[in-house]
Formats: structure tokens, sequence, C-alpha cells
């Protein structure tokens, strides 16, 4: 009988055993897929000014995502050099989904224009997915150019003698202008700003010949006869100025360029957290009442999934780097 009952205890023990490292191997497996997001708060971190392009779309897409999550998602404005200060500061957060950050495409730009950077654009970010695209429109004063075409013509005659302006060295607004000028074969001057309400106020007043301005921050000025639209960067219309041309359409081809705000995470973040990232703001984007929100700004949705974005970013870093060594871009 003793032989039994110790038979008995062992196989029970062992029994026992067994099924508490199963509990406590699948509690825990449930509880790291249940741990994120959690009720901790997700910050997005946005290196620009608030009232930016990039921020607009970080809080329209902050807004949904909360509640998609069951947790709070906040925006974290952290602007200063050209989007590199906040740009540095996602990428030393803790890679565990709680730090993201909100950048466009000037992310791609500044591994070229700014030297020593704390962070690798490629290495130390992994892209979640693009979020919308914001056309840049091609912006000068009433009756300055009748056309984009008088405008290179005009340019063209007096080489050096006219200028454009930028929200700053590298910005989306200064590679599409260069993008532009380099295509139509132009000799003329930038003149950079601290931000887009600075270049558009010089534009309306005459001391500044040109400037490719964000659609969501020129379009009221535009409506409102203050500036005048001679064409949109992009290679398509854009259904908020469907009267304006593409500048390729207006006679310059090789000129389109595309500016986008997209998120990114720290690298190393677990790929089902990515994800589950890139599922949700898909979802946002593709909403009715997102894309409607979208148009009044001027703004598409732009989404793909996190291993075609990654692909992009490193298309698209490569192009810029092209478009940064024929421009002479850099720092002042």
């Amino acid at each position: 009988m003793k032989k039994t009952f110790h038979t008995w205890s062992r196989r029970q023990a062992l029994t026992m055993a067994a099924a508490f490292a199963a509990c406590t191997l699948g509690g825990t497996g449930a509880h790291a897929q249940g741990a994120w997001p959690g009720a901790q708060p997700i910050k997005l971190v946005v290196p620009f000014t608030a009232g930016s392009g990039t921020d607009i779309v970080a809080r329209l897409v902050a807004e949904k995502l909360g509640p998609a999550l069951g947790t709070s998602v906040v925006v974290d404005n952290k602007p200063g050099a050209g989007g590199t200060l906040g740009a540095a500061i996602a990428a030393k957060a803790p890679a565990d989904g709680y730090t993201l950050l909100v950048h466009s495409a000037g992310h791609l730009v500044n591994p070229w224009i700014y030297k020593g950077l704390s962070y690798d654009t490629l290495k130390d970010f992994t892209g979640i997915t693009p979020m919308a695209s914001l056309p840049n429109v091609l912006v000068t004063g009433p009756s300055h150019f009748a056309s984009v075409q008088d405008l290179v013509a005009k340019a063209k005659a007096r080489p050096g003698g006219l200028n454009y302006g930028s929200a700053g060295n590298g910005s989306a607004t200064h590679m599409n202008a260069e993008v532009f000028r380099l295509a139509a074969g132009l000799d003329a001057q930038h003149v950079p700003f601290r931000g887009t309400p600075e270049a558009m106020t010089e534009v309306m007043a005459g001391r500044v010949d040109w400037f490719f301005a964000p659609m969501v921050s020129a379009l009221p000025l535009i409506k409102s006869g203050k500036l005048q639209a001679l064409a949109v960067g992009t290679a398509k219309r854009s259904p908020a100025l469907p009267e304006a041309p593409t500048t390729v359409e207006a006679g310059v081809p090789g000129s389109e360029y595309l500016f986008w705000v997209g998120l990114f995470a720290p690298a190393k973040t677990p790929q089902p957290v990515v994800d589950r990232l890139q599922a949700e703001v898909a979802k946002i984007m593709a909403s009715p009442e997102l894309k409607e929100r979208l148009d009044k700004l001027g703004a598409e949705p732009f989404t793909m999934p996190s291993a075609q974005f990654n692909k992009f970013i490193a298309d698209e870093t490569a192009k810029a780097q092209q478009v940064v060594k024929a421009a002479s871009i850099k720092v002042d």
C-alpha cells in the first residue's frame, strides 16, 4: 500500500507540476499578448510644431487610434532641427510600442544634410505605415506669373534673378522646389524660412517669387485670392484644387514630388505590435469620416503594409540623397 501510495503521489506531483508549468507559461503568454497596449498611454512624438501638416495628421489618427486600442494616444510635439530632435527622442525610447514617431518625407532627407545625427534613419526605426499624402502647391503672389511656363520662361531669361522660398533647408517644401527647379533647368536663389507661414507671407508680399506650399496651409489663402496657385507638385491633380494642373501637365516632366506623413517605431519593436498598429491605422484611414476630413485639408489616405513601407523608405532615402547631391543642399 505504501508503494502504491508513494507511486501515486509522485505521479500526482509530476502531473500537477506539469499542469502548473503549462498554466504559468500559458498565463505568461497571455499576459505578454495582453500587456500591450494595456492601460499605459501611447505617445506619438511629432518633431514639428502644432498645426503643421504632420501634426494635423497625427492628431486625426490619435483621436481614433486610442479607442481602437482601448487606451489613450497622445501627441507630443518636439520640434527643432528639421525634425531631427524629435526623431532622436523616439529612436532612444524603449521598443515597447508605447513611444512612436510621426514623421514626414523629410525624415529621409535629414541623413544627407545633417552631420553627426545621434540616430540612424534606417537602422534605428522600423516603418509601420504611411498615413497620408499631402500635396504641395506651387504658389505665387496674385498675378505674379500667368502660368508655370511663364514662370519658367522668366526665370530662364534672368538666371539667378528670381528666388523661391521654403520652410527650411531639406524640408518637403524645399525638396519639392529643388525637384521642380532641376527638372525645369532653372537657376534661381533659394530663400529658406523658419516655417511655412513666414514663406507664404513673403510670397504674398511679392518679395519671394514662388513657393511649394503645403496644400493644407495654402488652400484658404488661395481661395481668398491672396495667393495664386499655378500647379500641384504631385503626379496627379488634387481633388481639393482640381483646376490646378500638375507641374508635369504644365510642361515640366520629371518634376513630381510625393510628400507624405508616416508612422514609425523604434527598431526591435515586437512585430505583433507593429502589425496591430498597421492594421488599426489602415482601418482608420479607410473610414469615410477620415477621408472626408482629409479631403478638406487637401490630403489623401496613403497606407501600406509594414514590409512594403520599409522597402519604400529605403528607395525614397536613396532618391533623397540624389536630389540633395544634385541641388547641393546644405544646412546653414
